[in-house]
């Protein structure tokens, strides 16, 4: 609203604006209304005309409406049979129309009741996993077609039970078949360790046929050496076994392994495939920890190792077949974890069990077991080479268990031999011992029969019994997967084990025996030499088995020559022991009469005797080998010490028969008595008993003895003391202290046999000499005390 210019609003603050404004409102209404009336005065009249137009009508109308309503009943009146017929046919065509409709929902409904009908029968014949599909199918084609009705929805509500009935039940099927598999492991091992030996049967075979590893031909002195290893013989032993089987099952025959098929197919269209996996695995492991349980006693016998192995490959196996027909139910990452826990438990087993085993047979039977398990698993892609270091250790046991075994053979050998010379009546027996041992000796084949080996019947048996424990220790060395160097050098290094341990105990607990007299200690030391000789023979015999040269680098040695020298010592240490103690024997019978006042004349009869016996004993010495330079100077040593050893030892005993601390007193006439002993000794001496003793050698033994005994009976102390100390003393021999005790001994006798000694110029003199030179020699003693 504008006045005069100017902009007025309610909303001015002015005063009073809001007067102002209805008064300005009022003026705007009463001029529209003055508009409205002309508008409504210039429309008037037609609205007038149009009354009048009508008022003129109405009387035709009235007519018409009169005409209409007779035109109307006469119509109503015709159409009644058509409309009762018309209803008719809409009754019929409503009913057509639910017919189809009918059919239609029927057609559209009966697929989803076969395939539910269907699902019926496929769970009825277990076909579980078939079921699922057929679910899948109805969830996803048929049931969303009528899902609007009723049995449509509770087909829908009972399908989720019906997939845990199915994982139950497949469960269940798979706990079954743990089950079954963990009785059936035994049976599916032997089956997987026969096929693995078949294999090498026939892979050795072809070798053959081949000609790329044939067999070494090996000799041995005076026989040969059957071909065929032990190995071989052990695969054709298996071949023997299953000549009546027809065919050798496979794991696919020996398992139905449907039941993990199918819990796997299950739970994977489930979607819960981690569970069943975890499930699987978790089971396996608590089966694998069952399975690497040993049984008690089960080192007593093979059939033990047997069953704990099949046991074993029964279980690695099936779950190597579970890896390769499955994606992801086990991995190899999952085996090889599984594997390596189990060899460590393997491993640990084997060792406790296998130390209690004390029968080489049985060990060398279980390494035979533990290459078949370690080829079988090996054939599965599973590492075994800790399987073969094992087969070290137990080698190890093996030679102790065999080192056990030989030296009771030995024990047993050395229990049967008469310690005497091999007697051969003929052409025929001499031959017999020429095949069992390599002798040769020119002269005794010249000679004519009968004749004598040099050795004892326990040689020849030591010599076949080294070559069978090298059998023996050979036997497990095969199939080690080892070089035949390698071989070669546990081999020599087992037999020296045997000579230098087993055997060299053996001879020496035989020489230390008590009832081994001298005879058969000098049997002993000729043995002992052809066991010597007999080592480059058994050399030879390891290189023809092995066909590895002895002057290949690193090649061991055998230590033979050092065992039987060992052995021999042992044996002539025992001679000197032996005749020493002999001697003591007859010293022991000496009985003398200490107080005598003369002698008897002649030497007393123990001596005489001890004299005979050495005799007798050193022409023993005589049978020692002497088949060449070697042996004769060793015959003649041994012979030349034993005897200055007896000569000294009995020296020696006199001496001490003299000195004894209980003998209190001695006269001069059994000086003079013993004087005459020791004479006769001093002539066997001179008569070489043994020969190869230089000038008066021998006689040396008794020198002592000889000087001390010529100092009483000459009464030459004036010469003993002058000459005390000096290089060229007479009696250089005499020691003070010896000559002092004896002369005591000597003047107490005379003190209290010659009462009346006082009364006799001679035997005052005597006495008086006698304390005259006890007292020199006490000072000589005294001095040498103090110089020391």
């Amino acid at each position: 609203m504008h006045r005069t210019g100017r902009h007025w609003s309610v909303y001015d603050d002015q005063p009073n604006a809001h007067q102002k404004f209805m008064e300005k409102l009022d003026a705007c209404i009463r001029n529209h209304d003055k508009e409205i009336e002309k508008m409504c005065n210039f429309h008037h009249q037609g609205f007038v005309d149009a009354i009048t137009e009508l008022l003129k009508v109405r009387t035709d109308a009235e007519k018409l409406k009169v005409q209409v309503t007779d035109t109307n009943c006469k119509l109503q009146d015709a159409g009644k049979e058509v409309i009762a017929q018309t209803e008719d046919i809409i009754r019929c065509r409503i009913q057509q129309r639910n017919i189809t409709t009918v059919i239609e929902k029927l057609q559209c409904c009966l697929p989803v009741l076969e395939m539910y009908s269907k699902l019926k029968e496929q769970m009825n014949a277990k076909r579980y996993y078939a079921a699922l599909k057929t679910m899948e199918q109805l969830e996803n084609i048929y049931f969303p077609r009528v899902s609007q009705y009723r049995f449509c929805q509770i087909m829908i509500e009972n399908l989720p039970k019906l997939r845990e009935d199915i994982k139950e039940i497949s469960m269940s099927d798979l706990k079954d078949f743990l089950e079954s598999i963990r009785k059936h492991s035994n049976k599916i091992g032997e089956t997987a360790m026969k096929q693995a030996q078949q294999q090498k049967i026939f892979n050795i075979v072809l070798q053959k046929q081949n000609n790329i590893n044939m067999s070494r031909t090996m000799y041995i002195t005076n026989g040969k050496i059957p071909e065929e290893s032990n190995e071989v013989k052990s695969t054709y032993a298996f071949e023997e076994e299953d000549e009546n089987e027809e065919e050798v099952l496979s794991v696919q025959d020996l398992v139905d392994f449907s039941p993990v098929y199918r819990c796997l197919h299950i739970y994977s269209f489930l979607g819960d495939e981690e569970t069943f996996e975890n499930y699987y695995r978790k089971q396996r492991k608590k089966q694998a920890r069952l399975v690497l349980q040993p049984q008690p006693n089960m080192h007593e016998t093979v059939d033990g190792y047997r069953r704990y192995f099949s046991q074993i490959v029964g279980f690695f196996v099936v779950e190597d077949h579970i890896l390769h027909v499955t994606q992801g139910l086990v991995t190899k990452a999952y085996t090889d974890e599984l594997w390596n826990m189990a060899l460590s438990k393997i491993i640990a087993v084997l060792r406790a069990h296998s130390s209690y085993c004390t029968d080489p047979d049985l060990v060398l039977e279980l390494k035979n077991l533990i290459v078949v398990f370690a080829d079988t698993l090996q054939g599965y892609s599973f590492p075994v080479n800790r399987l073969f270091d094992l087969l070290f250790e137990i080698r190890d046991q093996y030679n102790e268990t065999l080192l056990k075994k030989w030296a009771g053979v030995f024990r047993e050998i050395f229990e049967e031999d008469n310690c005497s010379p091999i007697p051969v009546a003929n052409e025929e027996e001499y031959k017999i011992i020429i095949s069992k041992f390599p002798f040769q000796d020119p002269d005794l084949e010249k000679h004519s029969f009968p004749k004598k080996f040099p050795m004892s019947q326990s040689v020849p048996h030591i010599y076949i019994q080294v070559k069978e424990f090298i059998y023996a220790s050979l036997k497990f060395s095969e199939s080690l997967h080892r070089s035949s160097t390698e071989i070669d050098d546990m081999l020599r290094k087992s037999t020296n084990l045997l000579l230098t341990r087993t055997l060299n105990s053996c001879l020496q607990n035989l020489i230390k025996k008590p009832h081994i007299g001298l005879t058969e200690l000098v049997q002993i030391i000729i043995n002992t030499t052809h066991l010597e000789q007999a080592c480059k023979y058994l050399e030879d015999f390891i290189t023809n088995i092995t066909n590895i040269s002895q002057e290949t680098v690193h090649t061991t040695r055998l230590y033979g020559l050092s065992t039987f020298k060992d052995a021999r010592h042992s044996a002539e240490g025992e001679i000197y022991t032996k005749l020493n103690q002999k001697i003591d024997e007859f010293v022991q019978l000496a009985d003398y009469d200490w107080t005598m006042s003369e002698p008897d004349g002649r030497a007393s009869g123990y001596l005489m005797d001890l004299i005979n016996f050495l005799r007798s004993t050193f022409q023993v010495f005589t049978h020692l080998p002497n088949n060449n330079n070697d042996h004769a100077a060793m015959s003649g040593k041994v012979a030349q010490t034993a005897c200055m050893s007896a000569c000294q030892h009995l020296s020696t005993s006199l001496m001490q028969m003299l000195l004894d601390s209980e003998l209190k007193q001695i006269s001069m006439g059994a000086v003079q008595q013993f004087n005459l002993d020791v004479i006769q000794c001093e002539l066997f001496a001179s008569s070489e008993p043994v020969p190869g003793f230089q000038g008066d050698t021998l006689q040396l033994a008794f020198i002592d003895l000889r000087q001390l005994l010529d100092l009483f009976m000459v009464w030459d102390w004036s010469t003993y003391l002058a000459d005390y100390g000096q290089p060229a003393s007479k009696y250089l021999r005499v020691n003070p202290n010896t000559a002092l005790t004896l002369l005591e001994k000597m003047k107490d006798t005379n003190k209290k046999n010659n009462i009346f000694a006082q009364f006799r110029k001679n035997d005052r003199d005597k006495q008086k000499l006698i304390e005259t030179v006890v007292r020199q020699l006490r000072s000589l003693v005294n001095g040498m005390s103090q110089h020391t």
